[in-house]
């Protein structure tokens, strides 16, 4: 008896019900796991301007101890990277000082690099790249996430330095913390040292005496006055300064003849 009904379909010539179109073959879980990774990887990679040519590298910088399968081997966290990162954006910031800044002395280039390196501005580093969300953590409840991963950036953002440097040598990660750091430099956060104070150690490392402040003048209601300052120094033109106590006058008086000098104060 013959066979009316036809040879049988192959799985790819299947149809659905719903709209009679051949069935999309759908990648499996570890399939779909890799891709995402891949696709996060290089978004980070774009981010921070690096493509990387060992990519297990990347995972590593991101990888947070508890998300070791065996915590035993913390190697493969990003706590190496860390270390090395955090030596290698040392030399390169110190480096950078160096050069920028050919008046400075050691002791203000010391107070520059302590600040541009400490964790906080690592992790503002890490904040301006959106790098939070690449962090890998093992199973924590999500408020507990957030607060690791905020916790953690400073030490991702040295992981990445220390991968780069891995990766691609001194060149590139150089090439990386110059980008994400020179507007640091010039900008600091907070003030490094009190202008009089500098200008103190600057004139006796001139053989002068110490600068002397005297008020100019004094305005405005008792509720809100202004001092105007000037500060001396012998053979010098006096600099002056204007401010809402005598205190923060002088300070604007100093950093007024420190910059006539051509002096670094520490505010650039």
């Amino acid at each position: 008896m013959s066979d009316d009904t036809g040879p049988s379909q192959l799985p790819s010539e299947a149809s659905d019900r719903a709209g009679d179109r051949p069935l999309v073959a759908r990648p499996s879980r570890g399939k779909a796991a890799k891709l995402t990774a891949k696709v996060v990887a290089a978004a980070i990679e774009a981010r921070i301007g690096y493509r990387f040519a060992d990519s297990d590298l990347l995972t590593t910088a991101f990888t947070h101890v508890s998300a070791l399968k065996s915590p035993g081997n913390r190697a493969a966290s990003y706590q190496r990277l860390e270390f090395l990162g955090d030596h290698v954006l040392g030399l390169v910031v110190s480096d950078m000082l160096f050069r920028a800044f050919p008046k400075a002395d050691e002791g203000e280039l010391s107070k520059r690099l302590a600040e541009l390196v400490r964790k906080e501005t690592c992790a503002d580093v890490a904040r301006a790249l959106d790098l939070i969300d690449g962090i890998k953590l093992g199973t924590v409840g999500a408020g507990a996430g957030a607060r690791l991963r905020k916790s953690v950036l400073g030490d991702i953002c040295e992981a990445v330095i220390g991968a780069i440097f891995i990766d691609g040598g001194y060149a590139a990660a150089s090439e990386f913390v110059t980008r994400n750091w020179t507007e640091r430099m010039r900008t600091p956060v907070r003030p490094l040292r009190d202008p009089k104070t500098v200008l103190q150690e600057w004139a006796q490392g001139k053989g002068l005496p110490t600068p002397v402040y005297r008020e100019v003048e004094r305005s405005g209601p008792d509720h809100d006055p202004q001092f105007r300052v000037a500060v001396d120094l012998p053979g010098l033109n006096p600099a002056e300064g204007v401010g809402g106590s005598k205190r923060a006058a002088e300070k604007l008086a100093a950093s007024a003849m420190l910059a006539q000098e051509g002096v670094s104060s520490g505010h650039e």
